[in-house]
């Protein structure tokens, strides 16, 4: 038991209770995979049936010990539930569980993944758990305890295996290192530890597979080339293009490492491991929690955590943990950690309008045109002369607003545009909104992925134009039907006004549009706005020098 790495609690209790003679007929021992499970059963069954002592340490020279040691104890029975699990399977142990241990002084059932048998198995099981023979002992040992009915819980007394910290696992290696006889950088030691999470066979199969590689002694350089993982230096440079908002050094780190053949699965899990020491810095500024990173590297974090807020590093964790899953194929593996990337640069977003992280290279959401101010109608006007200009088709313009013209206007409920229509007249827009979301647009996508899905998002992505007046916000979607259906719909409107309400700062309805151009009209006879002028020339000069309109007569 004293070889047992990580899990003192559960050797502690069952060293007490050999020395107490207090063992229980049935163990469950659950936890992670490659934590210990299998083997401290076995150093149970060896204290049970040790033939030189009688309780907590086992001689291990005994010909009982040494048998279970090889695997050649005839009353030591391990059966993998995985393959055996059906109803019959158990029967037949049941059958055999009555006859007398054949060496030692317990007949000792290991089960191990006891969560895959079948529910008529363990149905089958629970009698012989709840009053075994007296010479009988069951150890289960699962990772998926909840997958385990609570009748067979009842019966047995569970210990739960934890996950072994960093530290731990790297001086078990070093303890390997010294009795084989081979010598091992103590970063390689580390970052072996740091690979397996806290499993300590894979950590011990990592160093056996270091040791085939053909070294006499394991570096750290060697161990990042067998795992595929890139050097700190690498993950603190992405960081530091994080907080320093350089998306080009940041994208071509990510190109220099897809040329290396390294593994960006490997890197963004790195990546996102950086950040929360960078989150712990900022947020208790306690170092214990990060005893495994050498100094050097939590100096460079407590630098890189000054640059940012607290937010900004929440939203950067956020944005490389979901793009993790996205890594595993595709035709341009590194495009999901690009776009993390720029996403992770851009900041956190907020429903009210926040300050812009600035970029090297300003990307605009979409192409959408901010309009000027219609002049007022004094009659029924003939077809398309209100027409306004084109859309921008520069992804990358942000048109500036128009003078506003000093009127306030009533507004009628939103109607579906028709252009041309005598019976309507188009109202007067509102550029300071139009400017926020134009300009802004990125950023509300953002707040519709988290509240709404990536589903609307996609779908407002399509969007081609805008209008805002003071009670409404009107979309055109181009050709696209189906995006346009889909956002127009009663309850996913009403959930897109209700965040475009918050983001203006107030209550606006939202209409759906097809076509190039939106349009938000009003019936003849409602209060149009007005333009404080001097006489028909200013009224004229404002038309040719806002709306491109050409004096024809």
């Amino acid at each position: 038991f004293d070889e047992v790495v990580g899990q003192e609690h559960v050797t502690h209790t069952l060293r007490n209770a050999l020395r107490e003679g207090r063992v229980a007929h049935a163990y469950l021992f659950s936890g992670p995979r490659g934590t210990g499970k299998t083997s401290t059963a076995r150093i149970l069954a060896k204290a049970l049936n040790c033939g030189a002592t009688e309780g907590e340490r086992p001689c291990n020279q005994c010909p009982t010990c040494l048998a279970i040691n090889e695997g050649r104890m005839l009353d030591l029975i391990e059966i993998d539930a995985a393959s055996n699990n059906s109803v019959d399977d158990v029967r037949e142990l049941r059958d055999k569980v009555g006859f007398s241990p054949s060496e030692g002084r317990y007949k000792i059932y290991i089960i191990d993944e006891v969560h895959m048998l079948s529910t008529s198995a363990f149905n089958a099981l629970l009698k012989t758990l709840e009053e075994p023979p007296p010479h009988a002992r069951f150890v289960l040992a699962t990772t998926e305890p909840h997958k385990i009915p609570a009748t067979v819980l009842s019966r047995c007394q569970r210990f739960d295996f934890r996950r072994i910290p960093v530290p731990e696992i790297a001086a078990h290696l070093r303890h390997i290192a010294t009795v084989e006889g081979f010598g091992a950088d103590d970063e390689a030691l580390v970052a072996i530890a740091r690979s397996a999470q806290g499993c300590m066979r894979d950590a011990v199969s990592l160093l056996d597979q270091m040791l085939s590689f053909g070294a006499d002694v394991v570096s750290l350089a060697q161990v990042q080339n067998v795992l595929g993982s890139v050097s700190a230096e690498a993950v603190a440079a992405l960081v530091d293009a994080v907080t320093q908002a350089d998306v080009s050094r940041g994208l071509l780190l990510i190109q220099d490492l897809v040329v290396q053949g390294a593994s960006l699965t490997e890197f963004c899990q790195q990546v996102i491991e950086y950040l929360r020491g960078v989150m712990l810095i900022q947020m208790t500024e306690e170092t214990a929690l990060l005893v495994e990173l050498p100094v050097e590297t939590i100096a460079q974090m407590r630098e890189q955590a000054a640059r940012i807020g607290q937010p900004h590093t929440l939203h950067a964790i956020k944005c490389f943990s979901a793009a993790l899953p996205e890594l595993k194929g595709g035709y341009q593996p590194q495009l999901p950690l690009e776009m993390a990337l720029i996403e992770a640069i851009r900041g956190p977003v907020a429903l009210a309008a926040a300050p812009q992280v600035p970029t090297a290279q300003p990307v605009a959401p979409i192409a959408v045109a901010a309009h000027a101010p219609t002049p007022p109608v004094a009659a029924a006007t003939p077809s398309g002369a209100g027409a306004r200009p084109p859309a921008s088709s520069h992804a990358g313009d942000v048109p500036a607003a128009a003078p506003t013209p000093g009127a306030v206007e009533a507004h009628a409920p939103p109607v579906a545009p028709q252009p041309g229509d005598p019976a309507v007249s188009e109202a007067p827009l509102d550029e300071a909104a139009v400017h926020k979301l134009t300009t802004e647009w990125k950023n509300f996508l953002a707040v519709v992925r988290t509240e709404c899905g990536h589903r609307e998002q996609a779908a407002l992505n399509t969007v081609r134009d805008m209008a805002v007046t003071s009670n409404t916000v009107a979309l055109a979607f181009g050709n696209n039907q189906f995006t346009r259906d889909m956002i127009a719909k009663a309850e996913t409107n009403a959930i897109i006004a209700d965040l475009l309400s918050r983001f203006l700062g107030r209550a606006v309805a939202l209409d759906c549009q097809m076509g190039e151009q939106a349009h938000v009209l009003n019936p003849i006879g409602a209060q149009s706005t007005t333009v404080d002028d001097d006489g028909p020339d200013s009224l004229l000069d404002y038309a040719v020098e806002n709306l491109r309109a050409k004096v024809v007569k």
